[in-house]
């Protein structure tokens, strides 16, 4: 983020002399300032996030249902409100989207149903190592495992469980829609649609860094441990969000993203170490291979914007001046 300002971020219209941008035509503005704007707007609205986590003061553990229960209500009402921080910019940019606010967001009803079945397939196909790692490992057969999935008292258990809440529906939804759904539209006509699917996870990744004060307080492993958990959890939440950016970006729905988000919290990092000491090691290890080489093969069919209609975020680069964006069909 050095460079702000200067060339690396720039609204892409510039390159484009034959086209103002919407800023540039109603006086708003420039390009220099809309990027300052992009960027002081993201960072607000990540300190938001993370800072509606304390302002409950508690000596209790972060997966304690009191302090789940507490978080849930600050986290949802910063949640809420974060579409107004991109009216806010809109208005001190100048720039218009040409949507609405809330189909701009990812909230609209043109391709839903493949924007919801695809992104998790093909989020599924990448995981196909750990899921073949869950069904060897698990002591029932798929007949009962099925039964157990879709009894209704499983999911009541679930719905009364605040970590499962928390885990599956809650920060999917909330962080998909803050870190993607609002950041995305302000940083996409400051970067461009491909530096922006790699910008926007770094705020993503930072907000995660809050654990280190929780782990330090309570002493859960030695300062050196928990330093390094910190750098691999920033780097694998930094890539998992360049990769739902991505899919809001080509799909134009937050549907997809909230979703894979969930799945992906369900399973967990790949336990790869554990795979290799599997008994059934060679079926196994062939399982992530082939999971990872149908995911390569299928990342552009599956995330094809023909199947979703028209895509928000290219309709506002247009109205920028920016009509060869990348991503856009």
């Amino acid at each position: 983020m050095a460079a702000l300002g200067g060339d690396g971020l720039r609204l892409l219209s510039v390159s484009r002399p034959e086209r103002q941008p919407e800023s540039a035509a109603l006086g708003g503005p420039g390009p220099g300032l809309c990027c300052w704007v992009s960027v002081f707007s993201c960072l607000s609205l990540a300190c938001s996030y993370v800072g509606s986590l304390y302002v409950w003061k508690s000596e209790l553990p972060r997966d304690h249902p009191a302090v789940i229960k507490r978080r849930f209500t600050s986290v949802l009402v910063v949640s809420s409100l974060s579409p107004l921080c991109v009216l806010l910019w809109r208005e001190l940019t100048g720039i218009q989207p040409g949507t609405s606010l809330l189909t701009l967001m990812g909230f609209r009803l043109e391709g839903i149903f493949p924007a919801a079945l695809l992104p998790l397939l093909l989020t599924m196909i990448l995981f196909l190592g750990p899921l073949m790692q869950l069904s060897m490992d698990c002591p029932c057969d798929l007949a009962d495992g099925l039964k157990v999935v879709l009894a209704p008292r499983s999911w009541a258990r679930c719905l009364t469980d605040m970590r499962w809440l928390r885990n599956q529906v809650i920060a999917p939804l909330t962080e998909e829609l803050v870190f993607r759904a609002c950041m995305l539209p302000m940083l996409a006509p400051c970067t461009g649609l491909g530096p922006a699917v790699f910008t926007c996870p770094l705020f993503f990744g930072v907000a995660h860094f809050h654990h280190i004060f929780e782990q330090l307080r309570f002493r859960q492993s030695s300062v050196g441990s928990i330093f390094l958990s910190a750098a691999f959890q920033f780097s694998y939440t930094a890539v998992f969000g360049a990769y739902t950016a991505f899919l809001f970006i080509r799909t134009g729905h937050l549907i997809g993203p909230v979703l894979c988000h969930s799945f992906c919290n369900y399973m967990g990092f790949p336990a790869v170490c554990a795979a290799l000491e599997h008994p059934q090691r060679r079926p196994l290890l062939a399982g992530y291979a082939l999971g990872v080489g149908l995911f390569l093969l299928l990342l552009q069919p599956l995330t094809d914007p023909k199947l979703y209609g028209s895509l928000p975020l290219c309709v506002l680069l247009e109205r920028a001046g920016d009509s060869e964006a990348p991503l856009c069909p």
